[in-house]
């Protein structure tokens, strides 16, 4: 895989913040891949201090805020605590559904091998889904975590009957540009691949307050597979 230029991510810069638009595929810290890099060794290229204050899931694409220093750092996981932080992510699911202001309150446990599910004895989890365009057999949804479980947004999802594109793990199968195109011919002895070949989660916005006390909100434009899918979809 050809790795990003840090640079080229920014979407925001001040004295102590950095917010990248995190490209699908690339694991915001460690992971267990071998031989794999992350999107912390290549932002630590870029300043060596850079310490990420969240984490994305390898296939999310979207905003993500890294601190350059220790006060700042600390002062937004103040925020995350206290439910402040506004995060909004965009969704491609399974189904036409009109949400508005739909509140999933469940809580959610997590298994040791990382797989969440719905579970009384779990975590309280809270997210907020608003419909923001219908296609024939699917939505583009705007998700609006409260909490910061594991999964959490997938997991809701699949809960209202509205899996993620291309999230084999919560019920959401891929989608093909043959089942949209009426008389797509794929090449002959060649397979077809997804719109997609990840998760369809993109964080779209987030907002927090920085150091001086001035709120930002920045967004993160769609990236190319995701702007495709969409545009896809409603084209068909």
């Amino acid at each position: 895989m050809k790795y990003p230029v840090f640079k080229d991510l920014i979407i925001f810069e001040n004295e102590d913040y950095v917010v990248v638009n995190k490209p699908p595929f690339l694991a915001t810290l460690e992971d267990r891949t071998p031989n794999t890099t992350n999107l912390l060794k290549i932002a630590r290229q870029y300043n060596p201090d850079l310490q990420a204050c969240h984490r994305l899931d390898k296939d999310t694409s979207g905003c993500l805020v890294l601190a350059k220093n220790p006060e700042a750092y600390r002062n937004l996981a103040m925020q995350f605590e206290a439910r402040e932080v506004y995060k909004v992510y965009h969704a491609v699911v399974w189904g036409t559904h009109k949400f508005e202001e739909e509140l999933v309150e469940r809580a959610i446990l997590t298994s040791a091998k990382g797989v969440a599910k719905l579970s009384p004895q779990g975590k309280p989890a809270e997210t907020f889904f608003n419909t923001l365009e219908t296609f024939n057999r699917h939505t583009l949804v705007e998700c609006l975590p409260v909490t910061g479980r594991l999964h959490q947004i997938r997991v809701h999802l699949a809960y209202l009957n509205a899996p993620i594109v291309g999230d084999g793990l919560y019920g959401g199968k891929h989608v093909y540009l043959s089942s949209l195109k009426r008389g797509f011919n794929l090449k002959k002895n060649t397979e077809e691949l997804p719109l997609i070949k990840r998760f369809a989660l993109h964080s779209f916005n987030i907002g927090f307050v920085l150091m001086n006390g001035e709120p930002v909100k920045i967004e993160a434009p769609y990236p190319k597979d995701f702007a495709v899918l969409v545009k896809q979809l409603r084209s068909h």
